[in-house]
């Protein structure tokens, strides 16, 4: 059997992940492909840690320039998160797989509070940790949030799942001169201010030596073929 590459990593999926076509909504048809492939890379042996956004159920930038407060926005939107982490817990039960889902926002019974503590225990029992609710508090991203739970869970790596292969010198999307940049350094990325992750969880990492994974989930097989070891992707270490 093929093992992980990794014992542990934190795997950051943004919310329009479980959207419909359009990253909107909550698609239930593609919320259960993701638990499908999740729970068949259980046989890795690899601890599994995931922070789902919530942008398919509230636009943060969307609900601010409309007129939402930004503090009211962002606690709507660590609820969408628990939402999401919620609906996947119970698609990734269905498929058999142990998962625990944390909140780091009360909100007993949907999911359990959120402690390091609680989640390492999780993980010494093979379950799939689901971390919703941000931090619990407002003006910090899910990019924070995986970073800091990548530290104090002590994963291997995070895993930034994109739809875009790796870090690139421009925006691909924009630039086709845009040159894909497979390995960098932290500093490499600080001097040519490269947007990897906000600035925050980029610091997380840089100071706790968590090396980042940014590859493209949207492959098929690509997540079992970044966590058997394969350089997908790019690498900042």
């Amino acid at each position: 059997m093929t093992t992980a590459a990794y014992q542990r990593v934190v795997l950051k999926l943004s919310g329009e992940t479980l959207g419909g076509p359009d990253g909107l909504g909550l698609d239930c048809g593609r919320a259960r492909a993701l638990a499908h492939e999740l729970a068949g890379l259980a046989q890795l042996g690899c601890g599994l840690i995931l922070v789902v956004g919530g942008g398919n159920l509230l636009r943060g930038r969307a609900a601010k320039a409309a007129g939402l407060a930004a503090i009211q926005a962002d606690r709507i939107g660590m609820l969408a998160t628990v939402m999401n982490a919620v609906a996947l817990g119970s698609l990734l039960a269905a498929e058999g797989a142990a998962a625990r889902v944390f909140s780091a926002v009360p909100l007993v019974p949907f999911a359990e509070p959120y402690t390091s503590e609680a989640a390492l225990a999780a993980l010494a029992r093979d379950e799939i940790v689901l971390s919703a609710g941000g931090l619990g508090h407002p003006f910090f991203s899910t990019d924070t949030t995986a970073a800091l739970r990548a530290v104090e869970l002590a994963a291997d790596c995070l895993l930034k799942a994109t739809t875009v292969d790796g870090v690139f010198s421009a925006d691909p999307r924009r630039d086709p001169t845009a040159i894909h940049l497979p390995r960098l350094s932290f500093a490499e990325v600080l001097e040519r201010r490269l947007a990897v992750m906000d600035a925050t969880a980029f610091a997380l990492c840089q100071d706790h030596g968590v090396p980042i994974r940014v590859f493209d989930f949207s492959q098929p097989g690509a997540l079992e073929r970044v966590l058997k070891g394969e350089p997908l992707g790019s690498l900042v270490s």
